[in-house]
């Protein structure tokens, strides 16, 4: 039995102004780690082969020097880039885990990563997998961090009533399909906007929006929204940003709820160059509730939320598309796409099959 393997790695070779561009990053070969842990890590760590890993859009911030505190740390030039993935366990110095164990939450983009706490101890054992009717790629989106992202914001956040009119930006994306079907689980209407004729046409085919349009084909996005919302909206959930929030902040009825999940079209943005947003006054006019969240907070209620949804993914009322970039050398170019709107569903890597 081998005692080492081969461990690429991908690193961030320096910060990041403007978009991101796959020179950014850096496919590093080469190197041996050891197939257990050497005694020298601190407790609680667990050594994994990575499997799927998650491309998402709040890494990039985390790719740009940081200039200012932040509820993430920035990546390190020269150092391995970070995120959500799927991974079986190698070894553990972690009561929870042994050897062969499949777990989600953050890891490295290589290979083989070496968990540290306190990384480790957000380390979630999974119980379903393959022969459960859930692929096991499904705990980088549905049953992952996105799943719950989109729970938390949708039902926590916003608390939809029946009958209820909603609207979903980057509706396409790995949250914004999820909080689409919520909603229409809950009785609410249900309208998303995305990129692309595929992407809209995905939304009222396959995740049921009720209504759906392409952005880019609205000069004026006020009267995109007026024309589908004629008596406003109750809850937006807010991916996008910019002039997509002025235009909603036109269009909420009184009392409405904002649930602030990403600012997607800001990130590649200098600060002299966001988009200003010249409309907060309907906050205080329409008595609108606005929070910004992030799906850490919220660990404690993930247990509530897969025993919630696992079943409407088994039986097919809920559905999960997935842009699945295969192996690690392509996981530069995967991430960047995010940020061109190339992905169509959920994008993730495969790294190595795990079934």
């Amino acid at each position: 039995m081998a005692t080492t393997a081969t461990n690429r790695r991908v690193i961030l070779k320096e910060y990041v102004e403007g978009y991101p561009r796959e020179e950014h990053m850096e496919l590093v070969r080469g190197g041996e780690v050891p197939l257990r842990l050497t005694g020298g890590e601190p407790a609680g760590s667990v050594l994994v082969r990575n499997l799927y890993l998650s491309c998402d859009p709040y890494m990039r911030p985390k790719m740009s020097r940081p200039v200012r505190e932040s509820y993430t740390a920035a990546f390190v030039p020269g150092e391995v880039l970070t995120g959500y993935g799927v991974a079986r366990v190698v070894d553990s110095s972690d009561p929870r885990f042994k050897a062969g164990d499949l777990v989600w939450g953050i890891t490295g983009w290589e290979d083989y990563s070496v968990v540290t706490p306190p990384a480790s101890k957000l380390l979630a054992k999974i119980s379903h997998g393959a022969g459960d009717g859930v692929p096991l790629s499904y705990y980088t989106g549905v049953l992952g961090m996105p799943g719950l992202t989109a729970y938390v914001g949708f039902h926590e956040i916003c608390a939809p009533k029946e009958g209820e009119a909603v609207f979903v930006s980057a509706a396409s994306g790995a949250v914004g399909q999820l909080v689409g079907q919520f909603a229409r689980l809950a009785g609410c209407r249900v309208v998303g906007s995305a990129g692309s004729a595929e992407k809209v046409e995905l939304l009222r085919s396959r995740f049921g929006f009720h209504d759906a349009f392409n952005y880019k084909e609205e000069p004026d996005l006020d009267a995109a929204l007026r024309r589908r919302f004629p008596d406003g909206i109750d809850i937006y959930f807010e991916n996008v940003g910019g002039a997509m929030l002025d235009a909603v902040l036109l269009n909420m009825r009184v009392h409405g709820r904002i649930a602030v999940c990403g600012l997607i079209s800001q990130y590649n943005l200098a600060d002299g160059e966001k988009d200003a947003v010249r409309n907060l006054s309907a906050v205080i006019a329409k008595r609108l509730r606005l929070q910004g969240f992030i799906e850490p907070d919220h660990k404690h209620l993930y247990p509530k939320y897969e025993a919630w949804v696992l079943p409407y993914i088994r039986d097919g009322t809920i559905a999960y598309v997935e842009d699945v970039a295969e192996g690690l050398e392509n996981a530069p170019k995967a991430l960047i796409g995010l940020f061109h709107g190339r992905n169509v569903g959920k994008q993730l890597v495969r790294v190595a099959d795990g079934e």
